[in-house]
């Protein structure tokens, strides 16, 4: 691969040089925000301060604080990243640019997942150079995770990992055209949390204007906490820190300490007479509203602005497959999910039994935690999103990984490579990989990522738009077809 210096943008805050690689000009690790740092922590984010001289942005740079993350035995190293690499100045973009255009291009911003505590733009699935081959603008963010940046704290603003992703877009609004991309024409996509949050600024006043489209990839309109499940997080941090549950005694807390306590909120119960746990224990942060982003989208938020949203096939086989849990779970384990996630769950294992007369109790389990996380949540804004202006599309990622022993499947985050057209990274293949041993469809890939291109450039992916009377998905794998409201008895069932 050729690298060397490219030329220098000069942005709002000072001048940056990036790198050309191969036809595409690479900037990394560019501010858009201040440090957040001792009490900053849990302020708003703030404009950066501008430098002198040329800033270097050739090389990645510290990553949000967080724990080491895994799952069992799948290496996910790929998605998650190298983990915490200290350093103050971690509220960072980094974008991906032809090297050589006249024209102003369509600009894509990707907010990355990791359960709200993990993952970072390092990750090396989030290369943008496939979309900048393909005339898109690519740009990636870091955003404050776990306590700092989604702790609701008395005396801190809610939600501060979302308002750095705001702060992010506006630095793209004031930047972006430097780079060769049009602010008029920006997507922001994300998958998993990272959804969740792409919905959450969705239905966020103060985010208007600032996108002109939406992709949310396996994440959820009903993914936010009441501010009540929220505080008995914040009480049993400041418990487990032995502090008042005030943004103030936050303040002289080290980072690592708070990455350390954020193992010890696991398992809190969230259930209250109202709401069930949108993450089903699987994290103690998500972002916190009085309403949720799809109640939010039905009552007009995001009514300009185009939605693509869509699921994996078995979504729930992430959190079972690689500990052993898939093909060891028996009736009482499904039963145990349903009462996890729904107010009526004997009537929900009902109709998952009748809907999947063959499947295997593992099978089940699986399938109703990937619609209380994913499912139900996606259904429910692409519902909320129809009645809307603009358009809705929606689809199904159905494509099997043999990983496991054949257990991974079509599995959350699995369609990430193919969004990206990375499918050939060498840690993504391999029997405890993501992908698993077997060489995946590049044809797959490039079909896919070809239709999120076209997309974020005309709003349209290359299907059938999504209306409340057909449903029509677009189901993606070895075939491409449109189906109509798939698993729609099922995910009817779901509050």
């Amino acid at each position: 691969m050729n690298h060397h210096a490219a030329d220098t943008i000069v942005t709002t805050q000072g001048t940056v040089r990036g790198l050309l690689r191969d036809g595409t000009t690479v900037f990394l690790n560019i501010p858009y925000a201040a440090p957040p740092t001792g009490a900053a922590r849990f302020a708003a984010p703030r404009p950066h301060a501008p430098w002198d001289g040329v800033r270097d942005a050739t090389e990645p740079g510290p990553t949000a604080p967080q724990a080491e993350r895994r799952l069992g035995s799948l290496d996910m190293t790929p998605y998650f990243g190298p983990g915490w690499i200290p350093g103050e100045d971690f509220l960072t973009v980094n974008v991906w640019t032809p090297a050589a255009s006249g024209e102003r291009l369509p600009v894509m911003v990707f907010v990355h997942g990791g359960g709200f505590v993990a993952g970072s733009t390092r990750s090396e699935v989030y290369d943008g150079a496939t979309f900048a081959r393909d005339g898109v603008v690519l740009v990636t963010l870091n955003y404050r995770l776990g306590i700092a940046g989604f702790l609701d704290l008395p005396g801190a603003p809610a939600n501060r990992g979302l308002l750095d992703v705001i702060a992010a877009l506006r630095w793209v609004r004031e930047n972006i055209a430097a780079f060769g991309g049009d602010p008029a024409r920006v997507t922001l996509f994300g998958q998993s949390a990272g959804a969740t949050i792409v919905g959450g600024v969705l239905a966020a006043p103060e985010a208007e204007g600032l996108f002109r489209r939406v992709i949310v990839q396996s994440g959820s309109g009903l993914g936010a906490f009441a501010p009540e499940q929220a505080a008995r997080v914040t009480r049993a941090a400041a418990h487990a820190l032995g502090v008042e549950p005030h943004a103030d005694a936050f303040a002289g807390i080290p980072d690592r300490r708070l990455v350390e306590v954020t193992s010890e909120l696991s398992g809190i119960d969230l259930q209250t007479e109202t709401h069930s746990d949108p993450l089903i224990g699987l994290s103690p942060f998500s972002i916190v509203l009085d309403r949720q982003p799809a109640e939010a989208v039905a009552a007009g938020r995001g009514a300009g602005v185009d939605l693509l949203v869509g699921t994996n096939a078995e979504e729930g086989n992430l959190y079972l497959a690689p500990f052993g849990n898939l093909s060891t779970s028996t009736a009482a384990d499904v039963d145990a999910a349903a009462a996890r996630s729904h107010p009526q769950p004997a009537r929900l294992v009902e109709t998952y039994r009748k809907a999947r007369p063959q499947a295997s109790d593992g099978e089940l389990r699986s399938a109703i935690m990937g619609d209380a996380l994913f499912g139900a949540g996606s259904r429910r804004l692409a519902d909320a999103h129809a009645g809307s202006a603009a358009a809705t599309y929606r689809y199904s990622f159905s494509w099997r990984s043999n990983a496991l022993g054949g257990e991974l499947g079509a599995t959350h985050a699995v369609e990430l490579p193919f969004v990206f057209d990375v499918t050939d990274l060498p840690r993504l293949c391999g029997p405890q990989a993501l992908l698993g041993p077997d060489e995946p469809p590049s044809d797959l890939a490039a079909r896919m990522h070809a239709a999120w291109v076209a997309f974020a450039t005309a709003g349209h992916p290359g299907w059938d738009p999504y209306d409340t009377e057909r449903r029509a998905t677009m189901r993606i794998g070895g075939d491409w077809s449109v189906v109509d409201d798939p698993h729609g008895e099922e995910l009817q069932a779901w509050p």
